[in-house]
């Protein structure tokens, strides 16, 4: 008696071909941003929400608060992309103004005159200048002219700077978020 044959089975060459063109030609890979862990079995996990850091191409940006002054939120704010000032994110103001000091340190040269209106309602006029570059964390202005006061102690940055974005104060950082 004969024992039973198992029938061969034949892979034709071409095989290998077709599924090597059906499969995606490039991988791509995901930017992790500046603020991520590995895990041990190889998975990125995001940490920016704890990082306060904004992810690239991000709707939403994310701004660490440093302190309050009178409980509203003073956050770093990076001028022509080298010098940070602590300022007050106003949002009833509609410009950005500097002090004397920060406009010295910029070595910025006033260009203009402003007749603004303050917080008791009267009149005041103060110098301008246009500052390059206005930053935070990622969230960046052009060519801003801002007011300079001569007797404030901290800055205001204004709705010329966050005009096209909606605002959410949190307990521990500022969040803009573009519209």
């Amino acid at each position: 008696m004969k024992a039973a044959r198992k029938p061969r089975v034949v892979i034709p060459a071409i095989l290998p071909v077709i599924i090597a063109l059906t499969l995606p030609l490039a991988a791509t890979a995901e930017d992790p941003g500046a603020c991520f862990m590995v895990t041990s079995s190889g998975r990125t996990v995001n940490l920016g929400k704890l990082c306060g850091v904004s992810q690239p191409n991000s709707r939403i940006f994310r701004v660490p608060i440093k302190r309050r002054s009178a409980k509203t939120p003073v956050i770093d704010v990076t001028f022509n992309g080298n010098q940070v000032f602590e300022m007050i994110l106003d949002t009833g103001a509609s410009g950005t103004l500097i002090t004397q000091e920060m406009a010295k340190a910029l070595n910025l040269k006033p260009s203009g005159i402003l007749n603004a209106s303050i917080a008791d309602g009267s009149q005041i006029e103060l110098k301008t200048g246009v500052v390059k570059t206005i930053a935070v964390n990622g969230l960046i202005a052009n060519n801003i002219e801002v007011a300079i006061a001569p007797k404030a102690d901290i800055g205001l940055l204004g709705h010329d700077f966050f005009e096209n974005y909606d605002v959410k104060i949190l307990e521990k950082q500022v969040e803009f978020h573009r519209r």
